[in-house]
């Protein structure tokens, strides 16, 4: 693995992409919800990234509560990347999922104690075996009240880690830019190849209590 697939890049180094988005042709596999920007009046959107992008889709699609999901890249610089542009590390993109969600089933707390406690938070650059910058930790809020909440609860895993491990979060957590969908066939990857690869894998440290 070169290590310059580790470092990340500067906007002025990224690949070009194209103005064509990709847009998804189906409906989600497992809730058929249509997969858009559109969200339900009440809903709220967060984004995160946990590695690999499919066991962490699969991981929020079965909670109750959850309007929809879907699979894509941000946090970078190339418009519209494809998967292939993405793990090159010349685009700057996170894998991702979009939640959307109702948050009188769900609450944000809820979701955020699912992602500190799915992945390991303390990695840089790589989750487990995948290494790249595409596959780091990230939190991409879509309100000033979540990006609070986030950082509130990075402060509390924090404490949880140093007293058991004294590892240090390297999760990046800012305001969503722009998603940008990934090909249809990572999208609910895991319900159409329930045999296909998952790499999450958490820390075995929950996430005090507020």
């Amino acid at each position: 693995m070169s290590p310059a697939k580790q470092q990340t890049i500067a906007p002025n180094t990224a690949l070009i992409g194209r103005a064509t988005p990709t847009l998804p042709s189906r409906p989600h596999a497992v809730n058929s919800t249509l997969l858009n920007d559109d969200k339900p009046q009440g809903h709220e959107t967060l984004i995160v990234g946990m590695g690999c992008f499919w066991g962490a889709e699969r991981l929020y699609w079965k909670q109750n509560g959850i309007y929809s999901t879907a699979v894509g890249y941000s946090g970078g610089f190339t418009p519209n990347p494809t998967y292939e542009e993405v793990c090159t590390g010349k685009t700057g993109h996170a894998e991702v999922v979009r939640i959307i969600y109702d948050p009188v089933q769900i609450s944000l707390p809820q979701l955020l104690a699912l992602f500190w406690e799915n992945h390991d938070p303390t990695q840089g650059m790589r989750q487990g075996n995948d290494i790249g910058t595409q596959y780091r930790s990230v939190i991409y809020v879509t309100s000033p009240e979540q990006l609070a909440h986030a950082n509130t609860s990075k402060d509390r895993y924090q404490q949880a880690l140093q007293q058991h491990t004294g590892s240090s979060i390297t999760t990046e957590i800012e305001l969503a830019g722009t998603f940008y969908f990934a090909e249809d066939y990572h999208q609910q990857y895991l319900a159409k190849n329930p045999d296909g690869y998952c790499g999450l894998g958490g820390t075995g440290i929950c996430l005090p209590p507020q």
